[in-house]
């Protein structure tokens, strides 16, 4: 495993860190979105305070992620049902 050390600005704030090669990409996608963000929120808004646009970037994307979540569980759920109908369709066969 390769650790590059790469500096990712967020906000107007420069923060170097050591990532695995394989993941770098990611991150830096991830930062960009998190500025695209504090760039939306600021034009709507009209907020200049970085630590605010920065809680409210956090609270965005907690949301998402628990909507996220939210999805997968029940579209487990929905496959287990039918998994389930399917093997009682098998045993009532056999």
């Amino acid at each position: 495993m390769t650790e590059l050390s790469i500096k990712l600005r967020i906000g107007n704030r420069e923060y170097p860190m050591k990532v695995k090669a394989e993941d770098e990409e990611r991150i830096r996608r991830a930062g960009k979105m998190i500025n695209e963000k504090i760039k939306g929120y600021r034009d709507q808004f009209g907020i200049d305070d970085n630590q605010d646009l920065l809680a409210m970037v956090a609270f965005d994307c907690l949301v998402d992620k628990m909507k996220n979540e939210e999805t997968i569980e029940s579209t487990d759920e929905i496959a287990l049902d039918q998994i389930r109908s399917i093997s009682q369709l098998i045993s009532n066969t056999l």
